[in-house]
């Protein structure tokens, strides 16, 4: 048998200043379903805060609301002062400021990969044409795929078009990252792509938040974990306190059925290898 590594305990990044994002009391209703029943945590500057717990217990559901692609029944959702949820705020103005990185990768199917990664800057931003494709070839590189510039999503595997996905996000120059799910629709040879692209922008600084079903990721990467179930927050804390040393029943019961290894973590130490015409 295998003795299961220990991971040293990381201090919260932040933990000082005041957070960048910070979720106060938020409930969320569909009809008579309460998906998220006064959710509260804070994310600050430069960590990776991972969100876990099973299926359907409001995970996804707080993310899109973090950029009001949902609406609030109640609490705050708080960017740095500016109320997303208030009548005066600029939704589109504040998704700037967030880049989102979905389950099914969401690429214009009739754009190229360059294009697909210009095309926020030129019709969001203005950003003259020739400056946005510099950006976005700077950024293919960054995830492995100079060489893709000129292809079609329908061409590349999954694990590409995720990768695409997240140039096209970092494109905006956001300063948070809200990820739903990023491996869910991938097979396991194109995880770990994705996964070390993701571990390589945590190592740069990049302020994260994560809803992943990759506990192993969760804990080899993540600066803070939030455990949701039934809507509700039932434990957060660092990595080590909340995979080691849960306090709480339910988290106990989660990590315990689901039969987590070592699989998600090794692939998250691969490094994703530069194309041929990176330098």
């Amino acid at each position: 048998m295998i003795a299961k590594r220990k991971t040293k305990s990381r201090p919260r990044i932040g933990s000082g200043t005041a957070p960048i994002l910070s979720f106060e009391g938020v409930v969320k209703r569909y009809g008579p379903l309460e998906a998220l029943a006064g959710v509260s945590f804070q994310v600050h500057r430069g960590e990776v805060v991972c969100l876990i717990g099973p299926s359907g217990s409001g995970k996804s559901t707080l993310l899109r609301c973090a950029n009001a692609l949902e609406t609030i029944d109640g609490g705050r959702v708080v960017l740095e002062g500016v109320e997303v949820h208030d009548r005066r705020t600029d939704a589109r103005k504040l998704r700037r400021r967030m880049g989102m990185v979905f389950q099914n990768f969401e690429l214009f199917p009739h754009l190229t990969v360059l294009r697909n990664v210009a095309v926020g800057p030129t019709t969001v931003l203005g950003m003259p044409q020739r400056q946005a494709a510099e950006r976005a070839t700077e950024l293919l590189r960054k995830v492995g795929l100079a060489d893709k510039a000129a292809h079609y999503p329908a061409s590349l595997s999954g694990g590409q078009q995720q990768r695409v996905a997240i140039a096209r996000a970092l494109a905006m120059q956001p300063d948070v990252m809200l990820f739903d799910e990023p491996t869910s629709a991938l097979d396991p040879e194109t995880i770990g792509e994705v996964l070390s692209v993701m571990k390589r922008l945590a190592d740069e600084g990049m302020t994260m938040v994560v809803v992943t079903h990759e506990m192993d990721f969760a804990k080899r990467v993540g600066n803070w974990i939030v455990v949701f179930d039934h809507g509700k927050v039932v434990e957060q804390g660092p990595p080590q306190q909340v995979f080691d040393e849960p306090t709480v029943q339910r988290t106990r019961d989660f990590l315990s059925h689901l039969g987590w290894h070592g699989e998600s973590l090794a692939a998250a130490d691969l490094l994703v290898q530069p194309s041929s015409t990176d330098p």
